[in-house]
């Protein structure tokens, strides 16, 4: 399942129930949602609740729940939000890129940039994995979605940049993609909880250091030095 299936069946359970809300009223939903983000990134997923966002946005509870049957509603709506906006500004631009190591690279570096502007309020991802690693329903079952999805999208770049000889061919594509995430979940932790200046950093040197240890031999060796041929000397008179 890609990234883009995973964020379809995140819409399943409301389709499941029945979306009752009216066609009219997009751009309150719009911003329903987004504020709904905002308070989601700073409280969690499970600080979401309809009463305080009905507050913010100056809306009665009902008017709220016009637009969504349930707080459960809400907070996939967020997430389906959150993953979107991943996809637009980390896997589209990348896939852009020539298959192989370019778009493993811009792939890496896109996820950097974006957790770097995350760190200030936190991944809703990293934290919905904490939230709900150990409560089935609904939720956990879209945080997984969303995770998997992204790390086939990864496991299928690093499978290409392979086939395109810019990787070994002996890789463990599969313990790659678990380093790379590893790494990434560091940044967050270091980021977040030690507020290590350096974390961005430390990142980036580790993610360069891994593809250099998985390059084939012939996209990581030097490139070939031309033999010069000296012209022999004249002979002298």
């Amino acid at each position: 399942m890609t990234l883009s299936t995973a964020l379809h069946a995140l819409t399943a359970p409301l389709r499941a129930r029945g979306d009752a809300r009216p066609r009219k009223g997009e751009a309150t939903r719009a911003a329903i949602v987004e504020a709904a983000l905002a308070l989601a990134r700073r409280d969690g997923l499970e600080g979401l609740t309809i009463g305080v966002l009905a507050e913010q946005m100056r809306m009665s509870k009902s008017g709220v729940f016009a637009h969504f049957g349930s707080r459960e509603d809400l907070q996939l709506a967020v997430m389906k939000e959150y993953a979107a906006r991943f996809v637009d500004q980390v896997l589209r631009p990348a896939v852009r890129r020539p298959r192989g190591l370019p778009r493993l690279r811009a792939l890496l570096e896109n996820w950097l940039a974006w957790l770097a502007r995350e760190l200030e309020q936190g991944c809703l991802m990293i934290s919905g994995a904490s939230e709900y690693d150990d409560r089935p329903g609904p939720l956990r079952d879209a945080v997984v979605e969303i995770v998997q999805g992204w790390k086939r999208e990864l496991l299928r770049a690093i499978e290409q940049a392979r086939d395109e000889g810019h990787l070994r061919r002996d890789i463990d594509a599969g313990q790659l993609v678990f380093e790379i995430y590893g790494l990434m979940l560091a940044l967050h932790h270091d980021a977040r909880l030690l507020h290590s200046p350096d974390s961005v950093k430390h990142a980036r040197a580790g993610l360069a250091r891994l593809l250099d240890s998985v390059k084939s031999p012939r996209a990581a060796g030097p490139s070939p030095t031309r033999r010069v041929h000296k012209r022999p000397r004249a002979a002298k008179a």
